[in-house]
C-alpha cells in the first residue's frame, strides 16, 4: 500500500474517532455530517506528508492535520450559507439539510473544536501551531470578506482577485504543509520554502476549481455546474472575459451576469458560450501554470534529497490535472 493511502486511511480513522454523540443533537449532527460527507482530505494529507518528508513520524502530526481538516470544513459550512450553495461533494449542504442558523452555530463549534484538537500537539510546538492556525483563520476570513465585497464592486482587477484567492484558499494549503514542517522541527529556511510552495500551489488549485466549476463534470466535481455564474462570482474566468469582450459580446456578458431574473440554466449556458468564444478557459489554464511553476521554484529550495520529496510532488501534480 502506498504511503499516501496509509496516511489517508489514518486520517479517516481519526476523524471517525471524533466524538459527536452529544446533546443538543441539532448542534452535533451537522458537525458530524460535514466531516463525514466525503472530500479528498488533501490538507491533512499534506500535513502528514510534510512531517514524514522531514524525517519525523507522521502520526505526531495527527493533531495538527485533524485541526486543519476540521477548520477547513468549518469554512465550507459557512461559505455555503453565504453563497446559498445547495450542494457540496454531491450532497445537500449543512444549511440546506437543516437551516442557516444551525449551519452558523455548528460551524462556530467546529472552529472551536479545531483549536481543541490542536491542544494534543507536542507542548514544545504548540505555540507555533496555535499562532499558525490563528493567522490562517484570520486570513481566510479576510479572503471571504473580499470575495463578498467583489459581488458588489463593478470593477475588480485580476490582481485583486488573485490576492483574494491567496487569502481565501491558498494560505490554508501553505499552512497545512507548514504545520507538518513545524512538527518535524524543519529549519526556518525549509519552513519558508514549503509554505511558499503550498501558497502558490493553492492559487493554482483555486484557478483549477474556477475552470471545473464551468467546464467540469458535475458528477465528478460534486457541486452544481455553473454555481459561480449563478452566484455572480467574479472568478478569473469572468474577469478575463470582461477584459477581452468588446461591443455586443461585452454587453451580453454583463447583462446575463448581473441579471437574476433568468432561468439558471439559460444564464449558465449564455455565459459559458461567451467563455468558450473568448477562450478564457485556456487563459485560466495558462495563469494556473504560472503559479504551478512558481510553486516548483520554492519546492526545489527545500533542502532534502529528491527521493524524500517524491510523494509530496506526486500529490501536488495530481491536483493540477484533476477532473474534480
Amino acid at each position: 500500500m502506498k504511503k499516501t493511502d496509509v496516511f489517508q486511511n489514518l486520517i479517516n480513522k481519526k476523524i471517525g474517532e471524533l466524538h459527536f454523540d452529544k446533546s443538543p443533537r441539532e448542534l452535533y449532527e451537522p458537525m458530524e455530517y460535514a466531516l463525514t460527507m466525503g472530500g479528498k482530505r488533501i490538507r491533512p494529507l499534506l500535513t502528514l506528508l510534510a512531517c514524514d518528508m522531514f524525517g519525523e513520524i507522521a502520526e505526531k502530526a495527527i493533531p495538527a492535520a485533524l485541526a486543519i481538516e476540521v477548520f477547513h470544513n468549518f469554512t465550507l459550512v459557512h461559505d455555503d450559507i453565504m453563497d446559498v450553495a445547495p450542494l457540496r461533494r454531491g450532497k445537500e449542504t449543512v444549511y440546506k439539510k437543516w437551516n442557516p442558523n444551525i449551519g452558523i452555530l455548528s460551524g462556530d463549534a467546529m472552529l472551536a473544536k479545531a483549536f481543541e484538537i490542536l491542544l494534543d500537539s507536542d507542548k514544545t510546538q504548540l505555540k507555533d501551531l496555535v499562532q499558525l492556525l490563528s493567522k490562517v483563520a484570520i486570513e481566510v476570513c479576510e479572503g471571504q470578506q473580499l470575495d463578498m465585497n467583489f459581488e458588489h464592486i463593478e470593477q475588480v482587477s485580476i490582481p485583486e482577485y488573485l490576492e483574494m484567492i491567496r487569502l481565501k484558499t491558498a494560505v490554508l494549503v501553505g499552512s497545512a504543509l507548514l504545520a507538518g514542517a513545524i512538527v518535524a522541527n524543519a529549519s526556518a529556511k525549509d519552513r519558508d520554502a514549503i509554505y511558499k510552495f503550498g501558497e502558490n500551489l493553492g492559487i493554482a488549485f483555486q484557478l483549477k476549481d474556477d475552470i471545473l466549476d464551468v467546464f467540469g463534470d458535475e458528477d465528478k466535481f460534486g457541486k452544481k455546474k455553473g454555481g459561480d455564474i449563478v452566484a455572480k462570482k467574479k472568478t478569473y474566468l469572468y474577469l478575463k472575459a470582461h477584459e477581452l469582450a468588446k461591443g455586443k459580446t461585452l454587453n451580453t456578458l454583463i447583462y446575463y451576469f448581473v441579471n437574476s431574473t433568468f432561468d439558471e440554466e439559460a444564464k449558465i449556458s449564455e455565459i459559458s458560450a461567451i467563455y468558450k468564444q473568448l477562450k478564457v478557459k485556456e487563459a485560466a489554464e495558462k495563469q494556473m501554470n504560472v503559479y504551478w511553476q512558481k510553486a516548483l521554484v520554492h519546492f526545489k529550495k527545500i533542502d532534502l534529497p529528491e527521493k524524500n520529496k517524491k510523494q509530496l510532488f506526486e500529490i501536488a501534480e495530481k491536483l493540477m490535472v484533476r477532473e474534480f
